[in-house]
């Protein structure tokens, strides 16, 4: 296969973890993506499950005050493992970045890649807080205005988090 730049492209692994470090960092650098790639998968899997899956059965099956019993339930659990994510991909990504010679040294997708990721956390966190106190006092509308907005937020952070993904192996291959 040639790439755009007339050449064959190089593995993607020398191309984003390998390129510019010395042997004896590799093993650590192999460990760091492997954690980023995970806590990725946590992390965007998770909102591409409840979103496109438990989201239309839940409206299916249930009233809305059992639906936002359940959807309290559920992020209940979902969110300590999105936040142990965001530390995780957080703490890689600024490793790996730091191992391949700074932000001043790696390629404009790993800038596009970082910028994505910080603006899909900003955008996580405040709703459940809403949620979760609305569900506590039964009051209903509040909690469904709540879950509507974390609906949107995660919809968003779903398309984010699928386009950084495909920027992330696409854009290296255009080299």
């Amino acid at each position: 296969m040639i790439g755009l730049t007339g050449r064959p492209p190089a593995r993607l692994i020398d191309r984003v973890v390998l390129t510019p470090i010395d042997e004896e960092k590799i093993v650590p650098m192999k460990l760091m993506y492997l954690l980023h790639i995970l806590a990725t998968v946590i992390w965007v899997g998770g909102m591409f499950f409840a979103h496109q899956c438990l989201r239309p059965a839940a409206l299916a099956q249930l009233e809305p005050a059992p639906r936002l019993r359940l959807w309290n339930a559920v992020f209940g659990r979902f969110f300590p493992w999105v936040w142990a994510a965001v530390i995780l991909l957080t703490a890689s990504g600024l490793l790996l970045i730091q191992q391949m010679g700074g932000m001043a040294a790696v390629p404009i997708h790993v800038h596009i890649m970082a910028a994505i990721g910080y603006l899909m956390a900003a955008l996580y966190f405040r709703p459940y807080a809403s949620l979760r106190r609305a569900v506590a006092t039964e009051d209903w509308p509040a909690a469904g205005a709540a879950l509507n907005r974390i609906r949107i937020l995660a919809g968003g952070n779903l398309s984010l988090g699928l386009a950084n993904i495909v920027l992330v192996f696409a854009l290296p291959l255009m080299d």
